[in-house]
């Protein structure tokens, strides 16, 4: 069998459908992580698919944080613009509970962050980390929106970086098959079923999705999260689209 990848899409807090996907390929899919090669993903993606090479036991932990972190942005005044709140700081605790110390052996050739270069706007991918903290940082450079997020770019070898997002939302790698996983219903091997009227698409910085108002709210959700059943919802979606994947390609244990 070829080698076969898995990246994940940026989708902010509409990643939870990422976690949902996740948890069908360990329950389900071990003709897919036996032949896995590597992960990728921008943003949110980044962070799931961080978890899935290096912590696959803590996705449940991934879920409990984000319906925290989901609810403390809810109930801010202005949501994550609000002044005062921290948005970076709950993110970087997040990971900071997450990784296991040795992350950054187990994740390096393994993991492949898109990061956006704040200056030039130009896509860098990184595979390679040197320490835990060099990983963090990165993962946290490429979830990083500017003045949503704050005002201050992440630094990384030196230079600023932002959201993996802007510049590649769905990376694709060099060698081998890479499977694309999105919470928007489009042209991904696992995505929610497209159920409108008409088959007009959008691409958004290597991401074909179609132009239906589902999409278009789970846009808005990935900044301005949705309550915790929606969430809940999201998750469940990801889990029975993976295994439609899984079943489609007999790939399914």
């Amino acid at each position: 069998m070829p080698v076969l990848n898995l990246s994940f899409a940026a989708c902010g807090f509409v990643g939870i459908y990422h976690l949902g996907a996740v948890g069908a390929f360990l329950r389900h899919g071990a003709g897919l992580l036996g032949s896995l090669g590597a992960c990728a993903g921008a943003s949110a993606g980044a962070l799931v698919a961080a978890v899935l090479v290096t912590a696959p036991d803590k996705t449940e932990d991934c879920k409990e944080f984000t319906y925290r972190f989901a609810e403390g942005v809810r109930n801010q005044t202005f949501g994550a613009v609000t002044p005062g709140y921290d948005f970076m700081l709950t993110l970087r605790e997040g990971i900071e509970q997450i990784l296991p110390r040795d992350a950054h052996r187990v994740a390096s050739d393994r993991l492949h962050v898109s990061i956006t270069h704040s200056g030039t706007g130009k896509n860098h991918m990184v595979s390679r980390f040197s320490c835990r903290d060099e990983l963090v940082d990165v993962l946290l450079a490429s979830s990083f929106v500017p003045v949503y997020a704050g005002l201050k770019p992440v630094q990384f070898k030196g230079q600023k970086w932002m959201d993996g997002g802007f510049s590649d939302s769905l990376p694709l790698l060099p060698v081998g098959r890479t499977i694309t996983v999105s919470p928007f219903s489009g042209l991904q091997d696992v995505c929610p079923v497209h159920r409108g009227r008409y088959n007009t698409q959008l691409r958004l910085a290597n991401m074909n999705i179609m132009f239906s108002r589902e999409n278009l709210r789970r846009l808005n959700q990935a900044l301005f999260p949705p309550k915790r059943s929606t969430l809940t919802s999201l998750c469940d979606e990801g889990f029975n689209d993976a295994v439609r994947f899984l079943q489609r390609e007999a790939l399914m244990s």
